[in-house]
C-alpha cells in the first residue's frame, strides 16, 4: 500500500462531527479509529516509522487520546510513557507550563521525576491544530533537559498553523492525514 492509499485509509477511519464543540468547528473523533484493529495498528506503525532503530527513552502523551497513541508508541519502540495532564491530576511533585488559549489561558504538568536530563523524547497527541498544548507540552520536556526528537500526530489541521508553530522551534513534526479548516 503507498502512502496516499494510506493516508486515505486512516482519514476514512475519522469520524468528523459538525458543529461540535460550537457551530462552524468539525470535531476529528479518533475513536472511530481507535476502534478499528487495523487502522490503529496502521497509526501507531506509521507514526513510529521514522524513528525506526532510534534510541528514544520516552515518549510523552498529551491528556487525552495522547494516552492511548502515546502508549501504543512507547511500547512499540520499547521506551517509557510520561503523562502530560492538565492541571490538578497529578499526585506527586510536578512542573507545569502555562499556555494561552482563545479566550484565557491553561496549564499542563508533569511529573518533576518523569525524565532524566538528556533523554531523547518524542511527543504524541491526536491531533495538532493551533499549536498552543503542543507548544507548552515540548517546552515543559525541555525544561526539564529532555531532547524533544519529533512531535507526532494522527492528524493536522494545517490551516491553523500548529505544525508550522512547532517546525519554528526546532522540532519536526510527523502528521499521518490533513483535513482543511477547523
Amino acid at each position: 500500500m503507498n502512502a496516499t492509499d494510506m493516508r486515505s485509509d486512516l482519514a476514512e477511519a475519522v469520524r468528523s462531527i459538525p458543529d461540535y464543540p460550537k457551530p462552524g468547528i468539525i470535531f476529528r473523533d479518533i475513536t472511530t479509529l481507535l476502534g478499528d484493529a487495523r487502522a490503529f495498528r496502521r497509526a501507531v506503525d506509521e507514526l513510529v516509522q521514522p524513528f525506526a532503530g532510534a534510541k528514544i527513552d520516552k515518549v510523552a502523551g498529551i491528556e487525552a487520546r495522547g494516552f492511548i497513541l502515546g502508549g501504543a508508541v512507547a511500547h512499540q519502540v520499547s521506551a517509557g510513557f510520561v503523562p502530560i495532564r492538565k492541571k490538578g491530576k497529578l499526585p506527586h511533585k510536578r512542573v507545569s507550563m502555562t499556555y494561552a488559549l482563545e479566550y484565557g489561558e491553561d496549564e499542563i504538568e508533569m511529573h518533576a521525576d518523569a525524565l532524566i536530563k538528556g533523554e531523547k523524547v518524542v511527543l504524541v497527541d491526536d491531533l495538532v491544530a493551533t499549536g498552543g498544548t503542543a507548544e507548552a507540552a515540548i517546552k515543559l520536556l525541555r525544561q526539564l533537559g529532555a531532547e524533544v526528537l519529533a512531535a507526532c500526530f494522527v492528524i493536522d489541521l494545517p490551516d491553523l498553523g500548529g505544525a508550522a508553530k512547532l517546525r519554528g522551534l526546532g522540532v519536526p513534526v510527523r502528521t499521518l492525514v490533513t483535513f482543511a479548516g477547523h
